[in-house]
């Protein structure tokens, strides 16, 4: 006698705006009841569904998902486009907009977005400005786009001056997570996906910190492991669902998620989208971070090697690149979290707190590069 299948039981976390709520469902199988999970939203069936994905995510899992979506009454359509932040343009959002008028997709039309972080900020961005704002759903394939860029409503393109200064906010209807999806990632991949886990363990959870230190290899996600993968992918999402409703729109606590991104964004900017992945260049952003912190007497010496061994226990670089001071200092000018004309740094003051600071001068920023500069990987 054969046994009965194992109940479907995902985790679900709720992202509780005040106008918005919608949740993050996390669990085995997901992709499979992407049309059940999208019904229980409140879509009817005959809305016409535009999939954006790119070519890997299509070739594993794009039947998946178009499957999923028909048996459950759903007009659904595929968007092929190319990923990789040398991709993340208004052109290719262009190429979203007329799938959607060939599709003749409606105010109560939905975008599916199913692929990792460049897949999901331009699918999300195409949404919050066809006909004005139509429904998206986040299907993240990517560990970074599974506990970060997925969730919180940032959506947006890059412009040749810097990373995302072209987009939205725009929260999507639900984030649905299948880590099975996961096992056709890139190694190299799952590494810059830890850089965004470990930089919430620096920013506000400590025992999550630990637990990753405790593990000694997490740089692949056999290393991991399921156990662990689950509760980092569930403690992830509740941190950020967290944040992104205490200050939905980065007015205030929301910039402690940009911990490591302003460097890091200068990296991807100026050695070019795609030589360092977003998570990479976050990684090494953290460690300047951390530098910079230290210079300041903000935390010690032994927080700022434990943070460093974490992030090389990820597989992850410690470095800064060799590049031109003026060049980072122009770069940092035109982030998009200056104010006042003055760059605002997401610094530690120990693990597990950081603080939100914009009395870090150009010296001081040039002098910790350059004794990074001279470091290597250990």
């Amino acid at each position: 006698m054969t046994a009965a299948p194992a109940a479907f039981s995902p985790r679900t976390i709720r992202v509780p705006l005040s106008a918005d709520p919608y949740p993050v469902v996390i669990g085995a199988g997901c992709l499979a009841r992407l049309g059940e999970q999208i019904g229980d939203r409140g879509f009817r069936q005959g809305t016409r569904v535009l999939v954006v994905t790119n070519p890997v995510v299509h070739e594993h899992y794009g039947a998946t998902a178009l499957e999923s979506l028909r048996q459950a009454g759903y007009e659904a359509s595929v968007l092929v486009v190319e990923a990789g932040e040398d991709q993340k343009t208004p052109a290719t959002v262009a190429r979203i907009h007329d799938a959607a008028f060939a599709q003749r997709l409606e105010r109560g039309s939905l975008i599916v977005a199913l692929g990792g972080g460049v897949v999901g900020d331009m699918a999300g961005f195409a949404a919050a400005t066809w006909l004005r704002g139509i429904a998206v759903v986040q299907v993240p394939t990517t560990l970074l786009a599974m506990v970060d860029a997925a969730i919180g409503g940032k959506t947006g393109v890059n412009h040749p001056g810097g990373k995302n200064l072209i987009g939205a906010f725009h929260q999507p209807r639900l984030v649905l997570i299948d880590p099975t999806t996961l096992a056709t990632l890139p190694e190299r991949e799952f590494r810059a996906g830890m850089a965004e886990v470990i930089k919430y363990s620096v920013i506000g959870d400590p025992a999550l910190f630990s637990e990753l230190e405790a593990a000694g290899d997490i740089s692949s996600m056999a290393a991991v492991g399921p156990a662990l993968l689950q509760t980092l992918l569930e403690r992830s999402a509740a941190a950020k669902a967290r944040v992104v409703a205490a200050d939905e729109r980065e007015g205030g606590l929301r910039a402690i998620l940009n911990y490591g991104h302003t460097l890091g964004h200068a990296v991807e900017t100026l050695c070019g989208y795609g030589t360092w992945l977003h998570g990479e260049a976050v990684a090494i952003g953290m460690v300047a971070a951390g530098e910079i912190a230290l210079v300041k007497r903000l935390w010690s010496a032994e927080e700022q090697a434990r943070q460093k061994a974490l992030i090389a226990a990820a597989g992850l670089p410690l470095a800064w690149p060799r590049l031109d001071p003026a060049a980072v200092l122009h770069c940092l000018q035109a982030d998009k979290k200056v104010k006042d004309g003055r760059v605002r740094f997401v610094l530690p003051t120990r693990i597990g707190a950081v603080e939100i600071r914009d009395d870090v001068d150009s010296e001081r920023i040039l002098e910790v590069l350059a004794a990074l500069t001279a470091q290597t990987s250990p």
